[in-house]
Formats: C-alpha cells, sequence, structure tokens
C-alpha cells in the first residue's frame, strides 16, 4: 500500500542573503509581522551506509530549539523552479537524545550537524525566518507562492536573488570552494573563517523563469 500525502505537507520558501539584519528586521515589523521568539537550534541530519537519503535529495532530521522535532523531506514529484518546494513530514517527540538512539538504532547514523540561530516572525499564512548561520545571515520566507512573491517586494527584496538552496547545499558549495576540512556546520568550526558571501552569490542563485505578472 503507498501513502498518499496531501498538499497540506508542502513546504514552500525561498532564502535572501541578506547583508545587514536590521533593516530587513525592521521591514518585516513595518509591514505588521509579529516576532514569535528567537532561539538556537541543534540540527542532525540522517542517513544510512548506503547514503540513500541524500542520493535521493531527501532529508531525514531531528531539531532541537524549545521542542524537539523529527522531520522527514522528500522531493515532490513536480519540480518548481520558481520556489523551493518539499513535501515535509513533522512530529515533535519529548525526547532529544532517545531520539537520537532510536535512530542510530534503526541503522540510521549522525551524517551531519548543523547550527542556526532562528528568529520568527508571522504575518497571517506567511512565515518571515532570520536565520544567522555560522557563515551568515539570511531570510527565509514560507507560505503561499503568491503571498512569497507580495512579501519580499513589501520589504525590499530583489526576487532575481532569491535562492532554492538548502543550507547545507550552500555550505557543500562553501567547503569544496575554500576548502574547508569539516563536515559540520557549527559556530565552533567556523571561529576565525569570514566568508565573503560575494564569491559565492552567484552559485547560489539559479536563473529560473521570469514569474508572469497579472
Amino acid at each position: 500500500m503507498t501513502a498518499m500525502i496531501t498538499e497540506d505537507h508542502t513546504e514552500t520558501e525561498v532564502k535572501f542573503f541578506i547583508k545587514n539584519v536590521k533593516p530587513v528586521r525592521d521591514g518585516i515589523l513595518d509591514i505588521g509581522a509579529v516576532l514569535a521568539g528567537r532561539f538556537f537550534e541543534t540540527n542532525i541530519r540522517y542517513d544510512d551506509k548506503e547514503q540513500t537519503l541524500l542520493k535521493k535529495k531527501s532529508l531525514l532530521r531531528l531539531r532541537k530549539d524549545r521542542k524537539t522535532t523529527l522531520t522527514f523531506k522528500s522531493q515532490p514529484a513536480i519540480q518548481d523552479t520558481q520556489f523551493k518546494t518539499l513535501t515535509e513530514l513533522e512530529v515533535e517527540v519529548s525526547d532529544f537524545n532517545t531520539m537520537n538512539i532510536i535512530l542510530e538504532s534503526l541503522g540510521f547514523y549522525e551524517a551531519q550537524r548543523y547550527e542556526k540561530w532562528r528568529e520568527t516572525f508571522v504575518l497571517g499564512k506567511t512565515k518571515f525566518l532570520i536565520d544567522s548561520m555560522p557563515y551568515g545571515d539570511f531570510l527565509e520566507i514560507e507560505g503561499e507562492k503568491s503571498d512569497i512573491i507580495l512579501m519580499a517586494s513589501r520589504i525590499g527584496m530583489n526576487w532575481e536573488e532569491r535562492i532554492l538552496l538548502n543550507y547545507l547545499e550552500m555550505f557543500g558549495i562553501i567547503k569544496d570552494k575554500s576548502n574547508l576540512p569539516f563536515n559540520d556546520v557549527t559556530f565552533d568550526n567556523f571561529t576565525g573563517i569570514t566568508v565573503d558571501m560575494a564569491n559565492f552569490m552567484p552559485l547560489f542563485i539559479k536563473s529560473p523563469v521570469p514569474i508572469k505578472q497579472n
């Protein structure tokens, strides 16, 4: 029997690199978004010995911030060239360490660890997420496609500079081009390392077909 996944489990988002957090944060608040908190995240990406999930561009992740969540993300049947869209299944679990042991007992291992500070703002069905990664600051806008385009414009984001890669994909490019000796995206690993995002943005930004405005 095949599991049926509904539209309710589709995550749609875009990212933007931000050089200066404050004006972006002020712009989000100015359009009426409400602050929902800022938390430090520890994330673990899991895979099996054959790296099955990585090969399928799927993600099994355990996250700890103010709560602990287990998330599985997979590619939808039809790819979107304008937005980053994924099928996402997520459940809250009671204990980070115990869930880690369960996953390892099932044959998964910790393939990669990554950290960030995330500040969340909400306006209607749209989320604005200011993420401070060890290698730079980013804004993620998540919601309905039309709302994402509208909100990005309202806060002054250049739509042509949106990023459809995830943070680990971006790190992979940085690691390869900078010959970094580590695999975990932690603040400790980036101590003393400065990443000039101007060198990487052309590699992060894709060239999708322009959206036709009605």
